[in-house]
């Protein structure tokens, strides 16, 4: 008896710290992404012919079938998603850069616009070139090809540097496009696949339109009416006004505010500055609900995405940050979930198929990656990165792989990784 006991001590004394030497290295390992089961590993990464990034607009990032696409003000470009290599580039024509593209892909079909940019030094003399976002074009991205450009009414006095987003929209197979002229704005819709023109809509009486978005349900518009902005709906088959409302029914939103519209189905638009949050309505106009900007629960919303009629949005609540969900017929918050270890940069959210994706960049802790159930909130994986990863413009998804998209970056516009 007292020998098994010495033997019994003995195993004890050398299993209780090789226990506690696996823990630690689990732990050490999990962290930086070498423990099976819970690490993510590098499939590949896309290069592109690099340069420097201008500040003149065109950037977006899509996946279309099995490809891959980064539009950027000098061109787009088409990848493998299975490999990264590159499959063909549109260059726009010489002298001309891209200076916006519609925000959403309708099947394989983008809208673009592109012009002469004006030089820094005439644009710091007031001189823009009002050549600038004068054509606008639409291309196949299953293979790059041009399939029509025409002719855009342009600003009178030219876009300069800057950025030219809600000019176009793409959508139930229309291209809708935003003419400036000289004394007032209208709203345009062709026939995306050919060219040919469909409609002219008619703003409402002392309205001028702005900031479009397409669905095959109906086009959307962001009105400037007198010193107010307004959501505002128009017949796809015709252009015929269907709706007009305020952005806040109490206050309503000057025109000086930054405002964008989130989703088509249900709308929600995201305010800056003015009455800062989400109001959401109904495909018929009705508001459905407003989601504050900041709130006690939850803190400040960074970036959001929606899916099934969610949004889904990180925030800076808590110690480490949260993901919260609310309901966008009710604006009700769903859930919430904390993120633990370390204050991270959060730079990527995606929702589909009934999980929310969030990653988590870290230059000192590593980079990890969050995957949620979106009906619940209970966390389904916690994955690090073997590699940095960095920031991302988006995640998309294909097959087995997480890919991170970077459209502002000029060599590294796509990673791949694996989970492992």
């Amino acid at each position: 008896m007292a020998r098994w006991r010495l033997l019994l001590g003995r195993t004890l004394l050398i299993t209780v710290p090789a226990a506690a030497l696996v823990g630690l290295a689990r732990v050490f390992l999990a962290n930086s992404g070498y423990w099976p089961g819970s690490s993510m590993t590098t499939a590949w990464e896309a290069t592109d012919e690099g340069g420097p990034a201008a500040e003149f607009g065109g950037r977006g990032t899509w996946l279309v079938g099995d490809s891959l696409v980064r539009a950027r003000h000098d061109g787009v470009t088409g990848f493998d998603a299975a490999t990264g290599g590159r499959r063909w580039q549109y260059l726009p024509p010489r002298r001309t850069d891209i200076c916006t593209v519609s925000p959403t892909v309708d099947g394989s079909l983008l809208l673009i616009a592109y012009g002469i940019r004006a030089s820094l030094s005439d644009s710091a003399a007031g001189q823009a070139d009002s050549a600038g976002c004068s054509t606008v074009a639409a291309l196949d991205l299953s293979d790059g090809r041009e399939l029509w450009h025409g002719p855009r009414v342009p600003e009178p006095h030219g876009l300069g540097n800057t950025h030219a987003e809600g000019l176009l929209a793409a959508g139930g197979g229309l291209g809708v496009v935003l003419d400036a002229g000289a004394d007032a704005r209208a709203l345009r819709a062709l026939n995306l696949r050919t060219g040919a023109p469909r409609w002219r809509a008619a703003a409402p009486a002392g309205c001028s339109p702005g900031l479009a978005a397409a669905a095959p349900q109906q086009v959307l518009a962001l009105l400037t009416c007198g010193d107010e902005l307004k959501p505002a709906a128009f017949d796809p088959a015709d252009g015929k006004e269907r709706w007009t409302v305020p952005l806040d029914d109490r206050r309503g939103v000057d025109t000086r505010t930054d405002v964008s519209f989130v989703a088509i189905s249900p709308i929600p638009v995201r305010v800056n500055g003015n009455a800062p949050g989400f109001p959401a309505f109904a495909p018929d106009g009705r508001p459905t609900a407003r989601i504050a900007d900041s709130g006690a629960r939850y803190g400040k919303i960074s970036s959001a995405t929606t899916a099934d009629g969610r949004l889904y949005a990180l925030t800076d609540g808590g110690r480490w940050g949260r993901l919260a969900a609310f309901d966008l017929a009710t604006g009700d918050q769903l859930w919430q979930q904390d993120f633990g270890g370390a204050r991270y940069k959060r730079s990527g959210l995606h929702a589909q198929g009934g999980k929310v994706m969030a990653l988590l960049s870290s230059t000192k802790y590593g980079d990890s990656l969050h995957v949620f159930d979106a009906d619940d909130g209970n966390e389904l994986e916690d994955r690090a990165f073997r590699d940095h990863v960095g920031t991302a413009d988006d995640l998309i998804l294909h097959r087995d792989l997480v890919i991170a998209a970077r459209a502002d970056d000029a060599d590294w516009p796509f990673s791949a990784f694996r989970r492992w």
